[in-house]
């Protein structure tokens, strides 16, 4: 097949190029017979894709999948035969092959009774040459919390070629946890009601986000690359365990098993086997190859506990500045461990040599070095929770002895960042990292001890709540100013919306978008504003 389809004929086509995408209300109810959570596409290469969707039948169920250049199936399309499995949670997965590179291609499934899913959209990566590439990145998505307005308003970007989603796709806790019930909109309700840990339990979730239509939308429209970070297993998930899993809930091993099976299941990704590799990576043309990494499950050590460290100790000095120099600097904690640490570096050298133009990592939780201002313990409101402000005291003091706010980010595991940016540096990469988790949005110029070593786009939420909900005793704008004052790495940060981020690519610069959704209390795509920042390329800095 030689077809393209360029953006005008997508705008052509309807609603951002799409009319034939719209969601039926009978996709979204539970229970239903048929295709019942619409489609979704992920992991492009040049020439292949995999094709998702759901099924419900009388037991295995074998579909036709269809893919064609045309959004009518006219003309060349290429089928095949793939099953939907009542042992997969009734999931059907398909990867096809002998496509064109650069291409947009619209797909569907038929039922054996002549039914027809929902049309979707989706494309190969481009080949050699390559002027432009946009990408979409979302993350942290709450369900209770609000609204998903930036998937849909990102569904509704036509200049997107590809969304990279850097996880916590949904939440594991009860409703009423996270948020409160005073917290929650009304109308976003959970299934189930409880924790998510067994089997069934987390199939329910990822069926009860996925009625979401706004979901569903951003699944139809674009091809999604996707790495879980700790709420599709339980909250500061890590190797051998979670801050969110005790020993009432049965074994953490077993856990993670059930977690990452579902995840494989309703999520546009591979069917890999649990002891296989799970980073990954793609070459956009000559433009960038995007490494795909994981930091939760497979070697990352425990996150540090420095409250717990100074709980009944009385030399607060003393106990700070061993934790400093022996705990925190312990060569042996790992973050993505030492194989996927080198495949990086390996990958980075391989991609820089063979001319391509960015090194873009993928990962999940913020790299660059962040402290808190000594002000901040006069920027919690009166009536906040006395857990808040008596982390802000920690943090500050903290502060003092050189140690950062979070110790779930790579901030607690600073060798191992060490060694990941110096072996970027001896790539000679132009390193863009690409990170969530912490519902904020930030520009980090990376450094190592031996000078720069790239640069960072940290995306906020689509609806968790960020520092102003901990911060609530002052002006984002004022927490800003005062972030970057403390964290000279840091050149931009946004403390306080919600929304997605765009990073568009060319050969000479890289520039984030962050977009700020009006609201997530209501369904809306307005936006209140947006921000940007940019890096040329061989400075791995951002312009001033």
């Amino acid at each position: 097949m030689t077809m393209n389809i360029d953006r005008r004929q997508l705008m052509a086509l309807g609603t951002f190029g799409l009319g034939a995408l719209s969601v039926p209300a009978s996709a979204s109810l539970m229970g239903a017979k048929g295709f019942t959570h619409g489609v979704a596409s992920g992991e492009p290469s040049q020439g292949s894709v995999l094709l998702w969707t759901r099924y419900v039948g009388n037991g295995d169920t074998k579909l036709t999948a269809e893919l064609s250049p045309n959004s009518d199936f006219s003309g060349a399309k290429i089928t095949g035969e793939v099953e939907a499995l009542t042992d997969r949670d009734h999931i059907a997965k398909i990867t096809v092959h002998g496509l064109d590179p650069n291409h947009w291609y619209f797909y569907r499934f038929i039922a054996p009774d002549g039914s027809k899913s929902v049309v979707g959209r989706t494309r190969t990566l481009p080949e050699g040459p390559t002027a432009q590439f946009n990408i979409g990145v979302v993350g942290c998505s709450n369900l209770p919390f609000g609204y998903f307005n930036a998937y849909a308003h990102a569904a509704q970007n036509a200049s997107l070629d590809l969304i990279v989603h850097t996880g916590d796709y949904l939440y594991e806790y009860p409703a009423g946890t996270y948020p409160s019930k005073d917290q929650a909109v009304a109308a976003r309700v959970l299934d189930p009601v409880s924790e998510i840990v067994q089997l069934a339990d987390y199939r329910l979730r990822y069926a009860a986000y996925r009625k979401d239509p706004d979901l569903q939308r951003i699944h139809q429209a674009l091809p999604m690359i996707a790495m879980w970070d700790d709420h599709e297993f339980a909250n500061d998930a890590y190797k051998d365990g979670a801050e969110n899993h005790d020993a009432s809930e049965g074994d953490w091993e077993a856990r993670k098993l059930v977690a990452e099976r579902v995840y494989r299941e309703w999520m546009p990704v591979s069917d890999k086997d649990y002891s296989s590799p799970r980073w990954s990576e793609y070459q956009i043309g000559d433009l960038a190859t995007l490494f795909l990494t994981e930091s939760r499950i497979s070697a990352r050590s425990k996150q540090l506990d420095l409250g717990a460290a100074l709980k009944g100790q009385e030399d607060i000095q003393a106990v700070l500045e061993s934790f400093r120099d022996n705990v925190w600097q312990d060569p042996a904690r790992e973050m993505i461990g030492g194989e996927q640490e080198a495949w990086l570096g390996s990958a980075m050298r391989r991609s820089k040599a063979s001319g391509t133009k960015w090194q873009v990592w993928s990962q999940q939780c913020v790299m660059g070095e962040l402290k808190l201002p000594q002000e901040a313990i006069n920027w919690v409101a009166e009536d906040a929770p006395a857990f808040a402000k008596q982390r802000l005291k920690v943090g500050a003091l903290a502060a003092k002895m050189g140690l950062p706010i979070n110790f779930d980010s790579w901030d607690g595991y600073p060798l191992e960042r060490e060694r990941a940016l110096k072996e970027a540096q001896a790539a000679d990469a132009d390193l863009i990292v690409l990170s969530g988790d912490s519902h904020n949005g930030w520009a980090f110029n990376l450094e190592t001890a031996d000078g720069q070593a790239g640069v960072e786009f940290g995306g906020h939420s689509v609806t968790s709540p960020g520092l102003e909900s901990y911060l609530s005793g002052a002006r984002p704008d004022v927490v800003a100013k005062a972030l970057r004052e403390t964290n000279s790495q840091l050149q931009w940060t946004d403390t306080a919306n919600r929304g997605y981020m765009t990073v568009a690519l060319t050969p000479e610069k890289a520039t984030s978008t962050w977009h700020f959704l009006d609201t997530i209390r209501a369904k809306s795509t307005a936006l209140r504003g947006s921000a940007s920042q940019t890096v040329l390329r061989g400075t791995n800095r951002f312009q001033a």
